[in-house]
């Protein structure tokens, strides 16, 4: 499981309810990994037994930073979105059978201009002098994440403790684990959560299938 990936997308596809904060968030994983353990196949349905859920995902930013236009401070550790991960990881721990692998945010981060405000401004909506504070995004990157991912598939798959993976994420960084998992005997499955995936992704597992319910 992609942590942020995940958190992004059931922002789209669940009611507000089930993600209403971080601890409610970590309860919808949850359901969302375990139903994949039944699967119909033909006329009857499949149970399989869960081996292990690995959450990949990093801590949160705490440090100052200025904002861009206002140039007033603002300190990430009091932010909600600090809160609501920090609540996240805190409830993922207490979930049985779930292993929180994290990584860590480039410290080396900048403000980018959000997507919606690029185009406003290339269309003539919207002058530079125009733009506030809320135009703009903390960019932040993961690191060791992906490496993390990929070790655990490729041990996975070595020494032969599971004969099916579900990878729940968007991202094609992830087809050389997949590949690899794959010449070693198991079954690949990729859950996207809805999200445009490109071909090249979905050539390398063995199907598709998602347990979010559609936006």
């Amino acid at each position: 499981m992609d942590g942020a990936f995940f958190i992004r997308r059931a922002k789209i596809c669940y009611p507000t309810k089930e993600i209403a904060s971080g601890e409610a968030l970590a309860d919808t994983l949850y359901k969302h990994c375990t139903k994949h353990l039944s699967e119909k196949r033909g006329d009857r349905f499949c149970q399989e037994s869960l081996y292990r859920i690995y959450v990949y995902d990093a801590d949160p930013l705490s440090k100052s930073v200025q904002q861009p236009i206002s140039k007033t401070g603002i300190h990430l550790k009091n932010t909600d979105t600090f809160k609501e991960r920090t609540a996240f990881f805190d409830k993922l721990l207490t979930k049985r059978k779930v292993a929180l692998r994290k990584g860590m945010l480039d410290e080396n981060t900048s403000w980018t201009l959000r997507a919606p405000s690029l185009k406003s401004l290339l269309q003539g909506k919207k002058r530079w002098e125009q733009l506030e504070d809320q135009d703009f995004v903390y960019d932040t990157r993961q690191k060791q994440v992906d490496m993390k991912l990929g070790l655990d598939i490729a041990a996975l798959a070595l020494k032969q403790l599971v004969d099916k993976i579900v990878l729940v994420s968007g991202d094609s960084d992830f087809v050389p684990a997949a590949k690899f998992a794959r010449r070693e005997g198991i079954d690949f499955v990729l859950d996207p959560m809805w999200h445009p995936i490109t071909p090249g992704l979905s050539e390398h597992v063995d199907g598709i299938r998602t347990s979010a319910p559609k936006s």
